[in-house]
């Protein structure tokens, strides 16, 4: 079933009648240009303690973000969930009133593919199983993580979700895109204790279509293997190591960093790039990383962005050099090209990466080192996750300083890390690069193979 296509009509455009109640009400107003986003969802999820229903919540929600331009071409900017001709009428209003008070000095218009022909997603289109059914489902995980092993005492953190959700964006000069679609998540974080020894814990999330899809036991068995791999831990001692980055860190850094390729970040001055960074060198020419958000693998993912740009694969670092931006409709006209379908919708509009694709270069040139995380025999770090990314990272200066999870593995011997922080500067890491293995992985945030960084900084406990 394909869920997104321009030209299906939505539940909640027609229960509102929203494109002609738009056109109507502007049309009486007299507001000659104007755009609009509007998103409504449909969420159920559950928590559960030791068996008990911890929390059981269902959600619907509707939204409409509205903007207006004056005849000066100042934009104003307002929303409201009320989708009734009362509250649309009250949300052009503000924006109307709103738009004598426009940033003059830019000023966003309408992205010139917002008619173009779009990519169609396909998805399974199953429906819901409700809150009774994944309950039942969740509560029998927790139950299954728990007797996995002696030392797991307890699931602290777990959840099990199903949403529907839809978009659409239009605009006065006739453009209308509109797209649906559903997910279902579950995660499961354990804790482990064993006598005179500290907790450890650790955990697994999955994402799917639908709860028929979700690999509710593939969850289970990962959060068990990954917690009870934690429990021999030991000290480390603080030293520069040779590090090896699984996928979900590796992702978890890049996107952390991710200003290097955002085309906003470097108009307000706060990128590590400039304007004169495309075609330079940045990483190791194994390294290319490209922003797919029609991966088959993105569950949920819509096929335009917040401007009505058409989504499609962007190629960001290619061969260690960067070669692309990620932008709006406001920054590619700056940078005279066109948007990439990576935009929000606002007085400012926003940009951010959807889904990176990590992988080494098909260059058959360059060098190939030899490291493998199955079978390299010698000493290194293996770190599973970062952590407190928001207070560690330090973006505008290229500088991070994170907690993470991880083991010391010597001649493939792995001994869990009791606690550690890796440091070190983003363009130093990506120009250290000694390896990018062949394989890669699928994670919930996106896929990459494990990377391999050298003279690490890692600083153990005292």
């Amino acid at each position: 079933m394909i869920v997104n296509n321009n030209n299906s009509k939505s539940n909640f455009i027609e229960e509102f009648n929203l494109k002609d109640e738009i056109y109507k009400l502007t049309t009486q107003k007299s507001i000659k240009k104007w755009d609009i986003g509007a998103s409504s969802s449909n969420d159920i999820s559950v928590q559960v303690d030791k068996g008990n229903p911890k929390q059981l919540k269902a959600s619907q929600r509707n939204q409409v973000t509205v903007r207006v331009w004056n005849k000066e071409d100042r934009i104003g900017i307002t929303s409201t969930s009320d989708l009734s001709p009362i509250g649309l009428s009250k949300a052009l209003d503000g924006a109307l009133l709103a738009s004598e008070y426009g940033n003059t000095s830019e000023t966003p218009q309408f992205s010139p593919l917002a008619k173009d022909k779009i990519n169609e997603i396909h998805s399974a289109g199953s429906k819901g199983q409700g809150i009774q059914k994944i309950f039942e489902y969740l509560q029998e995980a927790e139950e299954k993580l728990i007797n996995s092993h002696p030392a797991i005492e307890s699931v602290p953190y777990n959840g099990l979700a199903e949403t529907n959700f839809a978009r659409m964006y239009l605009n006065s000069e006739g453009a209308l895109r509109y797209g649906s679609n559903q997910q279902a998540s579950i995660y499961l974080y354990a804790k482990a204790l064993e006598s005179g020894r500290k907790p450890r814990s650790s955990g697994s999330i999955k994402i799917a279509n639908s709860t028929f899809d979700l690999d509710i036991q593939g969850c289970i068995e990962e959060a068990s293997l990954k917690t009870i791999r934690h429990l021999n831990y030991e000290p480390v001692k603080t030293d520069k190591y040779l590090v090896c980055f699984m996928p979900d860190a590796f992702l978890e850094l890049i996107n952390a960093f991710s200003n290097i390729f955002n085309a906003r970040s470097i108009i307000d001055g706060i990128s590590l790039s400039n304007m004169d960074s495309l075609g330079k060198k940045i990483a190791v020419p194994q390294l290319c990383i490209h922003d797919n958000a029609l991966n088959p693998s993105n569950i949920g993912a819509l096929n335009f962005d917040g401007e009505g740009t058409p989504v499609s694969r962007l190629c960001l670092i290619d061969d260690g050099a960067l070669v692309n931006l990620l932008h709006s409709e406001a920054t590619a006209r700056k940078f005279g090209v066109n948007p990439t379908g990576h935009a929000g919708l606002g007085a400012k509009v926003s940009v951010g990466p959807d889904w990176l694709e990590i992988s080494k270069s098909n260059n058959n040139c360059i060098n190939k080192l030899e490291f493998n995380s199955k079978d390299y025999l010698g000493k290194f770090i293996l770190i599973e996750n970062l952590n407190a990314l928001h207070a560690g990272v330090k973006a505008s200066q290229g500088s991070f300083s994170l907690p993470f999870d991880g083991w010391l593995v010597d001649n493939q011997e792995m001994r869990s890390i009791e606690a550690a922080t890796v440091a070190g500067d983003i363009r130093q890491l990506l120009q250290n690069i000694q390896a990018i293995e062949d394989t890669q992985h699928v994670t919930h945030m996106g896929i990459s193979p494990h990377i391999w960084i050298d003279n690490l900084s890692i600083t153990g406990e005292a």
